[in-house]
């Protein structure tokens, strides 16, 4: 099928639902003027070329060979013209050759790229991180020397943490650093699962690499971070000889498969110290923190486009009779259970879309945001990724029988999601990130002043007799978030905590995105009263639709959170075993 940049809903979310227009200050330079322009180029490079490569690249996949990894066809074209055109450095700060715009329009172009093609823009998605890693932590030598090749795209940029003994827990780490006598030092040992660790489409590939001192305490103290390169740097920044790192294999995945996930071995390969010694989680933190946003928004572009194919094939697919219309053999779009199930696909897409930019213009806001972000940085992770499974989930179904068959493009929609719930943090550890740090900042000050902001808009929307629903709804779901979290601050590191927090972190995902809908809903509504144009009467349906098939659950779900772990405790091994 063919992409559509979903620019009018990107620029009503930031304008609108999130209001980036509280960025004047901080960034005068960009308008919504300059969203627009931005907005409108993003959709061109995405509609026309990472769009038309996204079936191909799940076909072909990329490639281990001799060594080394080839890119998926076409991807080593369309990278260069990802850099050429700037798309690296939006964010990123002058100095060394970005944009300076705020995060919040750079995270929305790239969920105009991530719906295009997720596989693709995960490559520029880890440069960024190490870019804010580097702008955050390194040296000035470090930031003169690798910042401007990795803003301007020249170069790539990733990040190797995880070994077969250390994933989630990365105080298990080995990769061992060991000092070369000249100030610098040599790495060892094997990292797994590297997003695009390898490739041919950029000059030089920059790994942050969590390594261990020969004297290192155990544990998550004794990690430290370095920088190494696929291509030894000059002083003067030019290339030079190989390496003593690259891939030795590919990892075969349900989904993703132009994305090249790798096996990287390093052999005394020369790195440097980023920071300071023991400190390298807390280090790279900066840039995890930032995939995860990123994969949050990635769950929001695989969802925007499963549900235009699923709308699509639902406008032209013709088998019963329409209960509205009376024909037969009509569209199933004009079956009330499809019609249904497309609307709250969309639904949920632009609450997780909203929530997504809301928590990168908390970022953006500085000091005064950063309680906001902390908060909804793992809502807007795992809630979102949630959503992408689910909407792309929703999508084959929509398709019937078709959908199950590759030859439609359905099924990758729903492959290419899955893994986003799993990496960057699985979105079990992000409930268990936001019920054993977040809720407490600030002794719960930050999600108490969340919710005390939505109880504002339910006062508002109780003024708007076609969101009177809504606001009842919304209400409700307020009450059983501010009860469950107060249960859980009582609780805090204890077992019934921890095992209610996946069920608090959906609650809460639900609640701030039945916020996001109604903000929308109610601009929506301001702007149907002069315009006649169906798009307002739709962002009024989608708050409602949201409110009574999703909110009419947070009792559900707070009962849930608060059930305790007795139960999980009283049941072992043995009782479950076959």
């Amino acid at each position: 099928m063919t992409f559509r940049a979903p620019t009018r809903d990107l620029l009503f979310a930031l304008t609108e639902v999130v209001g980036i227009d509280r960025l004047t200050a901080a960034f005068p330079d960009c308008d919504r003027d300059v969203a627009v322009a931005v907005l409108e180029a993003a959709g061109d490079l995405a509609e026309g070329v990472l769009a038309p490569l996204n079936r191909a690249g799940d076909l072909h996949g990329a490639r281990f060979e001799d060594g080394r990894v080839r890119a998926a066809p076409g991807f080593a074209d369309a990278y260069r013209a990802f850099a050429q055109g700037g798309w690296t450095g939006l964010a990123a700060d002058p100095e060394h050759g970005g944009q300076g715009l705020p995060k919040t329009l750079e995270l929305a172009v790239y969920e105009l790229m991530h719906a295009a093609n997720t596989a693709f823009t995960l490559c520029p998605t880890l440069t960024q991180g190490a870019v804010e890693a580097l702008h955050a932590h390194g040296d000035a030598r470090q930031k003169a020397l690798y910042l401007p090749k990795l803003v301007s795209g020249e170069w790539t940029g990733v990040m190797d943490l995880t070994e077969p003994q250390a994933g989630s827990d990365l105080g298990a780490v080995r990769t061992r650093a060991e000092p070369d006598g000249s100030g610098g030092y040599r790495l060892y040992g094997q990292k797994i699962f590297i997003t695009w660790g390898d490739h041919d489409c950029a000059d030089n590939i920059v790994h942050l690499v969590l390594a261990r001192l020969p004297d290192a305490p155990e544990g998550v103290k004794g990690i430290s971070l370095f920088l190494t390169a696929k291509r030894l740097v000059g002083e003067d920044g030019a290339l030079g000889e190989a390496n003593a790192l690259g891939p030795v294999g590919i990892e075969h995945k349900l989904g993703i498969h132009a994305s090249p996930t790798c096996v990287i071995q390093f052999e005394g390969a020369r790195a440097e110290l980023v920071g300071e010694a023991g400190k390298g989680l807390a280090q790279m933190f900066t840039m995890m923190n930032s995939a995860r946003l990123n994969i949050g928004v990635q769950g929001v572009g695989v969802a925007e486009r499963a549900y235009q194919q699923a709308l699509a094939y639902a406008l032209e697919r013709r088998q019963g009779r329409s209960v509205w219309t009376g024909e037969a053999s009509a569209r199933i779009f004009d079956h009330p259970d499809v019609r249904r199930t497309l609307l709250l696909m969309k639904a949920k897409t632009e609450a997780a879309r909203a929530i997504c930019l809301t928590t990168a213009l908390a970022g953006d806001l500085g000091r005064t945001g950063a309680l906001r972000e902390a908060v909804l940085t793992p809502v807007a992770k795992a809630w979102s990724t949630d959503v992408g499974v689910e909407v792309a989930s929703r999508g084959l179904q929509v398709h019937g029988g078709m959908g199950f068959i590759e030859e439609t493009g359905a099924a990758q929609h729903y492959r290419d999601a899955r893994i986003a719930p799993i990496y960057e943090g699985t979105n079990g550890i992000q409930a268990l990130d936001l019920v054993g740090r977040k809720l407490a900042l600030g002794d719960g000050e930050g999600v108490r002043a969340l919710l005390a902001e939505i109880d504002f808009a339910v006062a508002e929307l109780q003024g708007v007799d076609a969101l009177a629903l809504v606001a009842a709804r919304l209400q409700a779901g307020v009450a059983a978030a501010r009860m469950t979290s107060e249960w859980l601050l009582q609780r805090r590191g204890e077992a019934d905590a921890l095992a209610g927090a996946s069920g608090y972190l959906n609650l809460l995902g639900d609640v701030v995105g039945g916020w996001m809908l109604a903000k929308g809903a109610l601009a929506a509504a301001r702007r149907a009263e002069t315009d006649a144009d169906p798009y307002w009467r739709t962002k009024i349906v989608l708050a409602r639709l949201f409110a009574e098939e999703v909110l009419t659950g947070a009792h559900a779900r707070a009962a849930a959170v608060v059930h305790g772990a007795a139960d999980l405790e009283a049941v072992g091994p043995e009782g479950l075993a076959a």
